[in-house]
């Protein structure tokens, strides 16, 4: 099986060796995007839905640079440090997914990967 991995320019370049996505046949598994800007540097510190518009703008270009869009993804899954602040991050995903509800999962966990971070979004989508 043929597989693509996807870093695109204009998101934060990986710092360990990883992708922000593969495809492999029709499926693209994204990995989790943090409210990290292209400069590598933490966006919206202490705002939840900042950082949320961050996290799913990521989660755009990875899946444009994959041939996709969100219309595509069949699988969320959002990690938050506090479920405070659901309705904040909830609110900014409905503004990029309108109508489109794909299956997703919610988990509350200690601490994300970047700190400050308070939300991050990993996905599956999958193309025509």
């Amino acid at each position: 099986m043929a597989k693509k991995f996807i870093n695109p320019e204009n998101v934060h370049q990986p710092v360990m060796p990883y992708s922000h996505a593969v495809v492999a046949n029709k499926t693209i598994y994204i990995s989790a995007q943090l409210p990290v800007g292209e400069d590598g540097q933490l966006v919206g510190a202490g705002n939840p839905a900042a950082q949320a518009e961050q996290v799913f703008k990521n989660l755009k270009v990875v899946l444009e640079a994959a041939g996709a869009t969100l219309n595509d993804v069949v699988k969320l899954t959002t990690y938050l440090t506090s479920l405070e602040y659901r309705p904040a991050v909830m609110e900014v995903r409905n503004q990029f997914f309108g109508q489109h509800r794909a299956p997703s999962i919610l988990a509350i966990v200690t601490e994300l990967p970047v700190a400050g971070a308070v939300v991050e979004v990993d996905g599956i989508a999958v193309l025509d």
